[in-house]
């Protein structure tokens, strides 16, 4: 099958990554997207490219198409084969900062994507956008297609083995521990039993082998339901600490010893004071999503908070060029930065668990509820998709936005309109695909909570009625 202009799916490039459907991101389109992208490569002097999979059942295919277009090209190629998206970075940074991962994230079977470095960053929303151009052209010139046949997964041992052996060069601790591994059947969790083992933990390991099938459900942590396994697990083993990794590794989300699942912001103020006590008076950043204890925390720990947009590679941006003074960077989506000496300046969902890990053996206390327990907890919702009604989702945060000098509340336009009021926010973005709006309120009490989801519905509620409702009930 060939493309024509009209029939490409430009949607699919998005602010931060490559990501779609599979009846979308076809093979034609992943060789037009390979074009694009040694365009790319080549327009900035690289000659070598690191190239990595995740463990959905058309990566490796998709992974030999891009090889065979970049050899094709002139660059040469260090295949990984299936590895997490962190490998793929310790890897890329030894070959002057430039990879490529086949990778749908959190995402469901049903999705593939591509993201990639260039030069030691991240690509940004203009440079995905160029891709998407360039592709697209290429794919209405009507190429041969590339014949694409279904391939098993390769593990490379000497490839993890080194990945490991930085791992274990840098974490110390001082006590083994039990800990309960889910690895949501993604391409991380056997990286994570084998760092453990060797670290002189016990492990019990959940889903941690590769299954593209994700027969469960998508390899997502941040989705409560699906860590019911791990929290059960947790309690039943009397372990000391879980954490869950998602499809591909770059994102973590941690339970402690009561099965409790720890709160990504509440999880950043514990990494925020890790950094801190070695090196204060530096900057922390957090995205817009993250609740406002998260600067009071920093503040309390003699850091410099720093809010960005949404987005790790807008996080991972700003701490590459802050020239060691932003030493540490967290997402509520459960992406974690460390810059601090250490890490390597990228999101790497194991390390971020076995640094907290490492804390807590170090730590006089001895349960890791003791380490959060200073923290305090918030009231929260989730991250909850609403419906535009066929408003234009900028529209609405413009009026939203003139709306709100009838509240008291501190207004930012970072990303989309976020209220902060002195217990608690709220926030209303426009989702990356621009169909859904996206809300989230947190607050020191049940109650507040409420109060300040209402306050949104009242600055909507004249113009956007439906809108108002959905907020009203959203869960």
């Amino acid at each position: 099958m060939q493309l024509n202009k009209n029939d490409f799916p430009a949607h699919i490039f998005r602010a931060y990554d490559i990501r779609g459907k599979l009846n979308n991101l076809t093979p034609n389109v992943i060789q037009a997207i390979a074009e694009a992208l040694s365009q790319q490569f080549l327009q900035h002097q690289v000659s070598t490219v690191v190239l990595g999979y995740d463990a959905r059942l058309t990566s490796p295919s998709y992974a030999t198409i891009l090889q065979q277009i970049f050899k094709k090209n002139g660059l040469k190629v260090i295949e990984l084969g299936c590895c997490s998206t962190p490998c793929l970075y310790f890897f890329a940074m030894q070959h002057g900062g430039n990879g490529v991962m086949v990778t749908a994230s959190h995402n469901p079977k049903s999705d593939n994507g591509i993201k990639w470095m260039c030069q030691g960053e991240p690509s940004s929303p203009e440079q995905i956008q160029q891709v998407a151009v360039a592709a697209q052209h290429f794919a209405a010139q009507h190429p041969e297609p590339i014949r694409s046949t279904e391939q098993k997964h390769q593990f490379i041992e000497s490839f993890k083995a080194e990945y490991l052996q930085h791992l274990q060069q840098d974490i110390h601790l001082v006590r083994p521990l039990k800990v309960v591994v889910d690895g949501l059947y993604g391409s991380a969790g056997q990286y994570a039993v084998a760092i453990l083992q060797r670290l002189g933990c016990q492990v019990i390991a959940l889903r941690c082998e590769a299954n593209g099938e994700f027969p469960e459900h998508a390899p997502d942590p941040s989705t409560a339901q699906h860590l019911l396994k791990l929290c059960q697990t947790v309690r039943e083993q009397q372990a000391d600490v879980g954490f869950a990794l998602d499809g591909d590794g770059d994102r973590v989300v941690m339970v402690d010893e009561t099965g409790e699942i720890l709160r990504a912001d509440r999880l950043l103020c514990l990494f925020a004071k890790m950094c801190l006590e070695q090196q204060p008076q530096r900057e922390v950043v957090f995205d817009v999503k993250c609740s406002n204890l998260v600067t009071q925390q920093i503040e309390q720990y003699a850091g410099i908070p720093h809010m960005l947009r949404t987005g790790s590679t807008f996080l991972r941006k700003y701490i590459a060029h802050s020239k060691g003074q932003a030493i540490f960077g967290g997402e509520y989506a459960g992406h974690y930065v460390f810059n601090d000496g250490r890490g390597k300046g990228y999101d790497d969902g194991l390390y971020a668990a076995l640094r907290a890990i490492e804390y807590f053996s170090q730590s006089s206390e001895s349960h890791f509820s003791g380490l959060m327990r200073q923290i305090p907890e918030r009231y929260a919702t989730e991250d909850t998709y609403i419906r535009t009604y066929q408003h234009h989702p900028a529209q609405v945060l413009q009026d939203i936005e003139q709306q709100s000098h009838k509240i008291a509340a501190h207004l930012t336009k970072i990303d989309g309109v976020r209220l902060d009021f002195d217990d608690g926010f709220g926030i209303i973005r426009a989702s990356n695909t621009g169909e859904y709006l996206t809300v989230r309120f947190d607050a020191s009490s049940a109650s507040r909570l409420n109060e300040i989801r209402q306050n949104f519905a009242y600055l909507l509620s004249e113009k956007y009625p439906e809108i108002a409702h959905d907020i009203c009930n959203a869960q």
